[in-house]
């Protein structure tokens, strides 16, 4: 194959799954509605079910629905007609997907679901099939073509499902008010959750904490420096309030005047009014800072109180870059 007959292959598989997305806007509507309240009000878990491909994207929504906030677990079509329906409890919801909703396994399956008495949503590519009419509630996701050149492999259709599944994670989100705390509370290891959980101040207190006063001469100020290693040293009064920094760059541009060395001291080389970080703030907030200003540390502060000193190397040991 050509270079071009590749790239136009590529492109028209994602002509066609796009064009799938998109059209299931219009099988939003009282059914989606009503499966979104039903699972928002329900006192038990949503079991999702699949065979085949179908499966493999039940495993995905289950995912995302626990990570969103409604617990959810994943059973396999075929495990379950061998024991595994004795996880589905009585408050349960359970919601089947299939492209065809005739598969052996959904047949055999829907039966004993029914005589649980647990309400049945069906996400299926297929209207008039098994799955659609015995479910109490139906999403349909029917695909005009598989991008598939035999228009057999699911391809188009496992997307469509994907994406209804996140239609409803994300209508679920909203109906209940799901924020950015809830998200960083069941991402506690993850570096999206540390983006929304991670302060300043858990990261900065592992760090020298380097100071000298406005008269420190300039062997002061290198000692301090050199002894804490973080390539600066805050100034500050006897309130231990920030005066300014000193960083290696300053001792650099100072050194570059070709200026006596022997009456200078911490005032004459600081930098006044230094970027700063709160203690409280999120640890993405001052990676913000860091970026913007292209510098590798900030002075952190409590109100007024110099506290310490947070380095772009805190960030990306804890994952944040």
């Amino acid at each position: 194959m050509t270079t071009q007959s590749i790239q136009e292959a590529a492109i028209r598989t994602i002509q066609l799954e796009a064009d799938s997305i998109s059209h299931l806007q219009h099988f939003i509507n009282d059914q989606f509605v009503q499966a979104v309240q039903t699972i928002s009000s329900s006192k038990g878990r949503l079991v999702v079910s699949g065979i085949g491909k179908s499966a493999i994207v039940a495993q995905k929504i289950v995912a995302t629905m626990n990570s969103t906030g409604t617990p959810s677990i994943f059973m396999h079509a075929a495990d379950a007609i061998h024991g595994d329906l004795g996880m589905i409890m009585e408050e349960d919801i359970v919601m089947i997907i299939s492209k065809s909703g005739e598969s052996p396994e959904i047949k055999v399956l829907l039966p004993l679901i029914r005589n649980f008495g647990n309400t049945l949503i069906g996400i299926v590519g297929h209207d008039e099939s098994i799955l659609a009419r015995q479910s109490d509630i139906f999403l349909n996701t029917t695909v005009s073509k598989e991008a598939c050149p035999n228009n057999l492999a699911p391809t188009s259709s496992t997307t469509a499902q994907m994406v209804m599944g996140d239609a409803l994670a994300v209508a679920l989100m909203h109906i209940r008010g799901f924020n950015s705390d809830d998200f960083a509370k069941f991402h506690p290891g993850g570096s999206l959750g540390k983006k929304l959980y991670l302060r300043v101040q858990d990261l900065y207190i592992h760090n020298e904490k380097p100071a000298v006063r406005p008269g420190a001469s300039l062997k002061e100020v290198i000692m301090e420096m050199t002894s804490r290693r973080l390539g600066a040293t805050a100034v500050t009064d006897d309130g231990n309030r920030l005066l300014g920094i000193i960083t290696d760059g300053d001792l650099r541009r100072m050194l570059e005047k070709s200026v006596s060395t022997g009456t200078i001291m911490a005032r004459d080389i600081m930098t006044n009014r230094p970027r700063t970080i709160e203690a409280d703030a999120l640890a993405v907030e001052a990676l913000d800072v860091l970026r913007r200003n292209d510098i590798t540390q900030l002075v952190v502060t409590n109100g007024n109180e110099y506290a310490g000193f947070i380095h772009l190397h805190d960030l990306i040991r804890e994952g944040i870059i």
